[in-house]
């Protein structure tokens, strides 16, 4: 490139909206938020999962992170005020925004964008100007996730990364550009420059290592090891046929082994640079013996303090730094005797209108965008309201998503993967051609239309929230809860037999699953409600329509029909459902499902307001409440 054409391109990038700053700046118009004291003798900047997120980006947290088992209720399965709270995070602050959902349009239009890798690379020469000896690791997953990553095969972030200053990184996402392209990568962009380390994969015929397990580097006289853990679940997760011949997996005695192997040859610090997931490397951590910290990734989940999980040897810090290049961690150990004595730790947030873009990272970034410029910035539409995806379950942009695959594909319902890649869109803000790639951009886009029985909806949905909810960690393969388009339901609160009972209804079905509050003819003890509380239960399913069906938890059709019959002996509608009721459990059928408008007529639970019934109890002007609570008394006792 001639004087000439580097101007251009600097003209370029300050059209395309980046503050310049030279190589050699500071960034003396950052907050102090950004200084952070240089401590020890070791240090370590990490990042991970940017998803080919060149440019500042919004990015919602998530407001829904399960946690199941042992996990439940801690890092990183915190969300929203629990989160502040645990972190001792003040709420309405820039922090806050960061690291959670809270109130996230207004404080998105307060704090701006986030991330960007020109924004990043001022972030990471500011700090290694106290730590010029610190190695800048990636976690994986850079290499997907944009147009333009798509469209150039991963080059345009394999390029940034090289100018960003990487050391060294793992995978995930970067073996669906296939096998070859990666071996590609590794043996020439990346050769003498960045170490892609992976103890984890081997060869599926004889197991022999595909790449380097592990690197050695020296800071400050004092070794250290950096290993390589990709996604261990890649074939599971993704196509196998972009690795044929590689087989993955936690490998953990494999990776003990190398953890001796290197300190065996002098490392006084050892790091996993992981991809397996802070569920996964949590257990994993109380497991392998000789880890000082696990760099981790492929969650997303932004953790601003490391969890300290003791083992066998010691303790490992167990730390995860985000996504969409929206932070930037810094670990600094002090190493006294062979061996770490004290950390200090911080997870960053990248906030672009704080750190002026290096000039030169603006200027391959607008290099790398030139040619697909045009088809980038094509507006499909302008959103309404906020498009997000992060989230357990779902999000508005999964559901814009599944209702163009219904709409498109005439189908009844839609599902789409759990994604947790993907940016932000603001009410108001256009969906370009761009905004839409930065959700979709996969190496796989098939859409199929299939005929499948419920019974296998429901296998499916059932077996991704194993993958998602298994409380063994090492059973959890990735991703959140595939998306649902076209199967759309209502939970209906019914507390009377339990405290926290629920019914749910699915209106386009005209389908009720109503647990143990209904039954056929009949319903569920009153156990850790009252009475009262079981009747507006019973109000609230019987206000359904009147074509519902309905599933129970238990069938007891038969014995409910003779109670019911000591109440209305004289009900028509109970005795021709009685003879209904004889003939199919003589042809050996089943009497569920029943539908709401016969059990109105017939269900003396359900009538307990009906004049007649409640004089033949003796109790005609009572409440309904207690003329129900008379029956189910009886019934009690029956």
């Amino acid at each position: 490139m001639n004087r000439r054409e580097f101007l251009e391109v600097l003209a370029a990038a300050s059209a395309a909206g980046f503050p310049l700053a030279g190589r050699g700046a500071t960034t003396r118009n950052a907050s102090n938020v950004y200084d952070v004291p240089r401590f020890g003798n070791v240090h370590l900047l990490h990042f991970t999962d940017c998803h080919g997120q060149l440019l500042p980006t919004y990015f919602r947290e998530p407001s829904v992170n399960l946690g199941s088992g042992d996990a439940a209720g801690r890092p990183p399965h915190l969300v929203g005020e629990a989160f502040l709270r645990y972190f001792g995070i003040a709420p309405g602050t820039r922090d806050a925004h960061a690291f959670t959902s809270s109130d996230f349009i207004a404080a998105a239009k307060t704090y701006g964008k986030v991330g960007g890798f020109a924004h990043l690379a001022t972030l990471v020469e500011r700090l290694k100007a106290s730590r010029p000896t610190a190695l800048l690791l990636d976690g994986g997953d850079s290499w997907q996730g944009s147009a333009t990553a798509l469209w150039t095969k991963g080059q345009d972030m394999i390029d940034a990364s090289k100018l960003l200053g990487v050391d060294a990184m793992t995978g995930h996402w970067e073996f669906t550009l296939g096998a070859d392209r990666v071996k590609e990568v590794v043996e020439g962009d990346f050769k003498g420059r960045v170490d892609f380390l992976v103890q984890n994969v081997r060869t599926a015929d004889f197991g022999d290592p595909v790449f380097a397990p592990y690197m050695m580097r020296e800071q400050n006289g004092v070794p250290i090891a950096i290993v390589g853990q990709a996604f261990p679940y890649t074939p599971i997760a993704n196509p196998r046929y972009f690795v044929p011949d590689w087989s993955f997996g936690i490998r953990e005695q494999e990776l003990q082994q190398v953890v001796d192997e290197v300190r065996g040859k002098g490392a006084q610090v050892v790091v996993l640079l992981s991809h397996n997931g802070m569920d996964v490397d949590l257990k994993l951590a109380s497991r392998v013996r000789g880890i000082d910290a696990i760099l981790g990734g492929h969650t997303h989940d932004g953790v601003p303090r490391p969890s300290v999980v003791a083992n066998a040897g010691g303790k490992t810090l167990v730390t995860n730094a985000g996504c969409n290049g929206k932070f930037l961690a810094v670990l600094d150990f002090d190493v006294k005797n062979g061996s770490v004595a004290d950390f200090r730790y911080k997870l960053l947030p990248v906030f672009a209108n704080l750190l002026p873009a290096r000039s030169d990272m603006a200027a391959l970034i607008s290099r790398v965008r030139s040619p697909y410029e045009h088809r980038l910035q094509e507006k499909l539409a302008v959103t309404e309201g906020m498009l997000y995806r992060r989230g357990n379950f779902n999000g508005s942009f999964d559901q814009l998503i599944v209702d163009g695959l219904m709409a498109e594909k005439n189908a009844e319902i839609a599902f789409s993967p759990g994604f947790r890649w993907g940016t932000t869109l603001l009410p108001g803000q256009a969906i370009t051609l761009e905004q839409l790639m930065n959700q979709t951009a996969i190496t796989y886009p098939y859409v199929t239309v299939n005929e499948q029985s419920g019974e296998t909806i429901k296998i499916i949905l059932e077996d991704v929230a194993d993958n998602l909810f298994n409380p063994d960690p090492y059973y959890q393969q990735g991703g959140d809860m595939v998306r649902v388009g076209g199967l759309q339901g209502k939970v209906i609160d019914t507390p009377g037999h339990t405290a926290g009972h629920i019914s749910y209804f699915f209106p386009a079905d005209k389908l009720a699953f109503v647990g143990d509050t209904l039954f056929s003819i009949g319903c569920g003890r009153v156990i850790e409600g009252n009475p009262e509380m079981m009747w507006q239960s019973l109000l609230k399913l019987r206000g359904l329509p009147d074509d519902t069906q309905f599933y129970c938890g238990h069938e007891y059709t038969d014995a409910n029909i003779r109670f019911a019959k000591t109440i209305e002996p004289n009900n028509k509608a109970l005795a021709a459902r009685a003879e209904q009721v004889k003939q199919l459990l003589g042809a050996g059928n089943a009497t569920i499902p029943a539908t709401i408008g016969a059990e109105k007529a017939e269900n003396p639970f359900l009538r307990a307001d009906n004049a007649e019934v409640a004089k033949s109890l003796g109790l005609a002007g009572s409440p309904a409440w207690k003329v129900f609570a008379e029956i189910r008394e009886r019934k009690n006792r029956f």
